[in-house]
């Protein structure tokens, strides 16, 4: 039996990718198939960052192709390859940042800024390169979750280089003014400042920007939805219904400005105590799932209330980096996933690609 393309591309089409949802071959992740007599080449080329997965996701392939008849070695290369992705309508994207994660909650209190910082080292740790934008001007929380001390330098005077931590780069209110310093300002003074924060920070080579959002749905909020290039939202609550009252407040604000939910992440959705270990639901079950089903928006992960979850934010090393495989920081990874997988199934940026056409009287 002669082996051809379309004989590969028919045996891998029955694979599905355990992040999209999808098969291979709708997906366009098979790229460059090569075939000399019975020996064949290939690559999985994923949209998204998923390194933990390369190794299953070669073995799955690999096993697939091996049920063709007549076949001889086979060569698979599993790699990611991170585009730009379109943001709101007239806004243009940032320069040096593919796309722009919003982490946003209708109420403070549901672990909006733990979930932000796991949320991009669980990014960075499946291979893409990532920033954290700290956009709470009032309660800068960051510095102290990255365990990041010290100023943001300034090469030319009018920009700042991004402070780093555990593979990232990061931007915050709080490495410019002093930890008791209170940001007594007025609404348009903390937007401006947010735009300087993100304008003036000079990000290297991003593929995703995640911006922790203060809790509500006011000036900030308006602001990045009207100036500022996101390419997704990703909605944090509890199960507790007033939480998830707030939490539906947000989602829809993000809906009227025209910007994708990519989904939902429960937090403290169970508790096991560490003495007996008995579990229980003590903010309520289901809520997050309930939400969105009613949305039609993904629950991309629920996390349960473990003081570890809290120790190690606070020490300066969140759950990913200091315990990375661990459950919660499989957790963790799984909704960087899934949250990156919805990203690349979005709309391109086909912005740099089309030219200037200007009209004139002649």
């Amino acid at each position: 039996m002669t082996i051809s393309e379309q004989t590969i591309l028919t045996a891998l089409q029955i694979l599905i990718d355990p992040n999209t949802g999808r098969d291979f071959v709708t997906g366009k992740s098979v790229k460059n198939i090569k075939i000399d007599g019975a020996e064949i080449s290939l690559d999985i080329v994923l949209g998204y960052p998923a390194k933990s997965q390369f190794e299953a996701i070669k073995t799955m392939v690999v096993t697939q192709l091996e049920t063709i008849p007549g076949i001889g070695n086979i060569a698979v290369n599993i790699g990611s390859r991170i585009a730009a992705h379109s943001a709101q309508r007239g806004v243009n994207l940032l320069s040096n940042v593919k796309n722009i994660i919003a982490v946003a909650s209708g109420k403070g209190g549901v672990g909006k800024s733990t979930t932000s910082v796991n949320l991009a080292l669980a990014l960075a740790a499946e291979g893409a390169n990532v920033g954290l934008l700290d956009a709470d001007i009032y309660g800068p929380s960051q510095p102290q979750m990255l365990g990041i001390s010290g100023r943001p330098e300034s090469t030319d005077g009018k920009s700042m280089e991004p402070m780093k931590a555990h593979g990232i780069q990061a931007m915050s209110i709080g490495f410019l003014v002093d930890t008791d310093t209170p940001m007594v300002w007025r609404g348009p003074m903390v937007t401006g400042a947010l735009e300087q924060l993100l304008r003036d920070t000079k990000w290297h080579d991003l593929d995703y920007l995640v911006i922790d959002l203060p809790p509500g749905t006011g000036d900030i909020q308006l602001t990045l939805a009207q100036k500022i290039p996101v390419t997704g939202a990703v909605i944090v609550t509890t199960p507790q219904d007033i939480a998830l009252l707030d939490a539906r407040k947000g989602l829809k604000m993000f809906e009227k400005v025209g910007i994708p939910i990519l989904g939902i992440v429960e937090n403290m959705s169970t508790h096991i105590c560490s003495n007996c270990g008995h579990e229980e639901h003590i903010f309520g079950a289901g809520g997050g799932e309930l939400m969105s089903k009613d949305y039609n928006v993904e629950l991309l992960g629920s996390l349960p209330l473990d003081i570890t979850i809290r120790t190690q934010t606070d020490s300066g090393t969140p759950t990913v980096v200091a315990e990375p495989d661990s459950r919660i920081a499989n957790i963790y990874k799984e909704i960087a996933r899934k949250t990156a997988s919805k990203i690349a199934n979005a709309s391109l940026d086909h912005s740099s690609k089309f030219p200037n056409i200007v009209i004139q009287n002649t």
